[in-house]
């Protein structure tokens, strides 16, 4: 019996030496923050016509050209243009960033929402940014896979 607690405190001990081993790019919200375009959409280990939807639209094509504004208080918006099957309209979101892991998080609010009271959001690899230019990936499984749906942004006003 002692020697099954001794194995399984082993495997314990090793898993979580691999979670702290968590790759990093120390991006922090400041980085982020402000009002940016969405330049374009790319994809890695997937075709474009695989992904159906994106964030919760009828397709990843209703975010082109749209601006995303991230204001340090959290509570930020994304503007869609409006396009064949792409109805106009401005998004209420809340934002952060969490630079022990690299990601972009962000969830979806309706009037009256409270953050808190949202169990559906959305986690983005924050793979780059500089003082003009963002780029998030938003991972999808494609077979047993994962693939990512990459999006490049320009910072507003360049």
């Amino acid at each position: 019996m002692a020697t099954f607690f001794c194995s399984t405190l082993m495997i314990l001990e090793s898993c979580s030496s691999a979670r702290t081993a968590v790759k990093t790019n120390n991006f922090k919200k400041a980085d982020v923050t402000g009002s940016w375009n969405l330049n374009n959409i790319t994809f890695e280990g997937i075709p474009a016509e695989s992904i159906r939807s994106l964030f919760g639209e009828p397709s990843y094509k209703c975010f082109a050209g749209s601006t995303w504004n991230f204001p340090n208080s959290g509570n930020g918006t994304y503007v869609l243009t409006g396009t064949g099957e792409c109805a106009s309209k401005t998004q209420n979101i809340v934002w952060s960033v969490k630079p022990e892991n690299g990601t972009f998080q962000f969830k979806k609010l309706n009037e009256g929402d409270k953050a808190k009271n949202i169990d559906e959001g959305y986690v983005l690899s924050l793979t780059s940014v500089s003082a003009s230019g963002l780029t998030l990936k938003s991972p999808v499984t494609f077979g047993s896979t994962t693939a990512y749906v990459v999006l490049n942004f320009l910072k507003a006003g360049r």
